[in-house]
């Protein structure tokens, strides 16, 4: 966020004073919630679950027979028997016998600090310690050959490498100084001796292992690493054939006892060049096919790093040939997958609000008959990556965390051939379900079919009308899932959160279809899922609230200045000013693939879409939050927008949170802004007599 020392002073003066105001209402209380499991990896001989429960001192790791899920024989694992620590990001070796994980159990010699990896033995359940070092460890993996651990590492990391956590304080010789590279590190399993795969000048967000682990393949752009996402390549590096020096990178060498083979790093894929339809586009979640030929990527517009869906290409390993696009015209929107053979890949896939599993042969570019079970209108995790499921080819057995509405978070385990899904967990046994109404609605709108979810208010009574919350989510490449939003439903209010173009579920046209029109097509979306939300139920059309996050505050700030429809709106970490905001967020290079060009080349496209350059339309109260240390979506932003609705007498407030970036870390501001906005939407939707 580049602001001026004098504006940025005044904002956090205000934003001093309005926190030190308490709000009339406070957000309702939360039911305590029982344990829930969060991170799945099954041993690739099926026999053993490896899983983490999340608690309120942090995570525990569990050890448990697929062949008997009885939680009273499941072996925590921890490291120096200790307790008040978290254990996480379990992987399993090859073989099967040895399983690593991050820990911040570390010894008792040892200054407290940072995860380190630790390895598990199953034959004589001895742990070790792995790692020593100092900074943030993420996504470990085991090589093929079960020799090595390679990771991604940020050396000495002051933040996470996201663009979503609080950027630093701008000081110094900004986009120079303090600018932190994650890289990947590797480590050998026999010696613990480390050493990098990837250079300095490179930020990498993905890898894989060859299978023949004499390689990786990896995602990365130049730094800083927040900002490039949006124009990296897929590369590919060669791995030393013994540890070289810290910051010795493997060069390419004719001698055969050289410690770095023939080769060196290298470009396989750039979207940027590309003639394909990937032209300008993104890429994630590499991986290699089991013969190290070709490599599959999810490939589409996204955008944040994390949030991920497009089509499934395949581009081979050497870099030669033309990417192939094996889902053309898929309906839904994958999101994570894995190769189940030479020729069949298999992905998760987000399909109008329900999750499918579909099998895909790259050679037709064809589904497989019968293999695309759906798991129903649900979430689904288990690893690092969005979506991410485990599977054990020997068994073919697919293991993940599957939640939904009256479904809390449990491991369930898919026999791949027969498509029998059995649930392995049962933490939430005993829990009463929700008595929430929350379903699934659908509308057509300009040739779209659109999708979206719609909460009912506690104790419905369909003779009785009722306020409603419109939600518009992140992204715009992202997607509302099966969640209820019971913190409105339960004050009396319907919440519906659509999906309009340019969400993921879909197909990847549907996602592309708000290219160059922010706030137009998506909108008239919305609306019109209003009125189908209208006809199906009785709503007050007098008492219509919005509200939204990052492009969901856009899209409120915009909606403003388009509609008078609403009563009251509530923006978090919006955008006013398109053309503005270029030049002051963290990120800029996620714009160009959605508006075409620069703002310095195409000014227009942008004012556009700016609320700022509609102002004078405005009349509804607006409630604005941020964080004041958002590089995804600046403070300066929500200012101007505050400073332009008081300019035409719209009444509104602007909340700024100190130390907070694009998502809040600090619960209290959580419970603050959420009670914020219950008080904003009481007092000006207020019920009639």
């Amino acid at each position: 966020m580049r602001i001026r020392a004098l504006a940025a002073a005044s904002v956090l003066c205000f934003a001093a004073t309005l926190l030190a105001q308490t709000p009339a209402k406070t957000a309702p209380r939360r039911e305590n919630r029982p344990p829930a499991p969060a991170l799945v990896a099954i041993s690739p001989d099926g026999t053993t679950l490896a899983y983490t429960v999340r608690g309120r001192e942090g995570s525990t790791l569990h050890l448990s027979a697929v062949s008997d899920p009885d939680p009273a024989k499941d072996k925590i694992v921890t490291p120096n028997t200790e307790t008040a620590c978290s254990n996480s990001s379990p992987v399993w070796s090859p073989d099967s016998q040895t399983l690593a994980f991050t820990s911040t159990c570390t010894a008792k010699e040892e200054k407290p600090g940072p995860e380190q990896i630790f390895l598990w033995s199953r034959a004589d359940g001895a742990i070790k310690q792995l790692t020593h070092l100092t900074g943030n460890i993420n996504q470990p993996a085991w090589s093929p050959d079960g020799k090595s651990l390679a990771f991604l590492f940020v050396e000495n990391a002051t933040r996470s490498a996201g663009a979503t956590d609080a950027m630093k304080p701008w000081a110094g010789v900004i986009g120079e100084d303090g600018v932190e590279v994650q890289r990947v590190y590797a480590v050998n399993v026999a010696d613990s001796k480390g050493y990098w795969l990837t250079r300095e000048a490179l930020h990498v967000y993905e890898f894989t292992w060859s299978p023949n682990s004499n390689q990786i393949a990896f995602i990365a752009a130049n730094p800083p690493g927040e900002n490039t996402w949006w124009i990296a390549k897929l590369y590919k590096s060669y791995v030393p054939r013994r540890p070289l020096p810290i910051g010795q990178m493997c060069v390419s060498s004719d001698i055969d006892d050289a410690p770095c083979p023939k080769g060196d790093e290298e470009v396989v894929f750039d979207p940027t060049a590309t003639k394909t339809a990937l032209h300008g586009l993104q890429i994630a979640v590499p991986r290699y096919s089991p013969d190290g030929k070709r490599l599959a990527v999810i490939g589409g517009l996204m955008s944040d790093q994390g949030s991920t869906g497009g089509d499934i290409w395949v581009v081979n390993a050497d870099g030669k040939g033309t990417p192939t696009d094996i889902t053309p015209n898929i309906d839904g929107t994958p999101t994570y997958e894995a190769w189940l053979d030479d020729d069949t890949i298999g992905f998760v896939e987000d399909r109008r609000g329900s999750i499918v599993l579909p099998d895909y042969k790259v050679s037709t570019r064809t589904m497989v008959p019968g293999s695309d079970t759906n798991l129903g209108q649900v979430s689904l995790s288990g690893g690092p990556i969005k979506n991410a499921a485990s599977l054990s080819l020997a068994t073919k057995t697919i293991a993940y965390v599957k939640s939904g509405y009256n479904l809390p978070p449990e491991i369930y385990l898919l026999d791949g051939p027969t498509g029998k899904e059995t649930q392995f967990t049962h933490f939430s046994e005993g829990t009463k379900p929700s008595t929430t109404r929350f379903e699934s609605i659908e509308w057509e709108n300009e040739g779209f079919h659109v999708q979206g979810w719609l909460t009912y208010p506690d104790h419905y009574d369909p003779k009785k009308k009722y306020p409603m919350i419109v939600t518009v989510h992140g992204g715009p490449s992202a997607s509302a899932g099966p969640r209820p939003d019971t913190l409105f439903s339960s004050l009396g209010y319907f919440v519906f959160a659509p999906n309009p173009r340019g969400s993921f579920g879909q197909g990847e046209a549907f996602t592309m279809a708000n290219r160059k029109d922010f706030g137009y097509g998506d909108l008239r979306d919305i609306l019109t899922g209003v009125d189908a939300v209208e006809k199906k139920v009785n709503i007050d059309e007098h008492r219509l609230g919005l509200t939204g996050w990052s492009y969901g505050g856009f899209m409120s700030m915009f909606a403003e200045t388009q509609t008078n429809r609403f009563a009251a709106i509530v923006a978090g970490a919006g955008i006013s000013n398109w053309q503005s905001y270029y030049g002051e967020n963290s990120i800029d290079q996620w714009m160009v693939p959605f508006f075409g060009a620069s703002v310095y080349d195409d000014p227009a496209i942008y004012a556009k879409s700016s609320a700022i350059n509609f102002i004078k339309n405005a009349k509804t109260p607006m409630l604005i939050i941020v964080g004041d240390r958002d590089g995804e979506c600046p403070a300066p932003q929500s200012f101007e927008m505050w400073h332009a609705l008081k300019a035409v007498g719209v009444k509104t407030q602007l909340v700024i949170y100190p130390n907070e970036g694009h998502h809040f870390r600090d619960p209290a501001h959580t419970a603050d802004y959420q009670a914020r906005m219950i008080k904003w939407f009481a007092d000006n939707m207020p019920a009639k007599d």
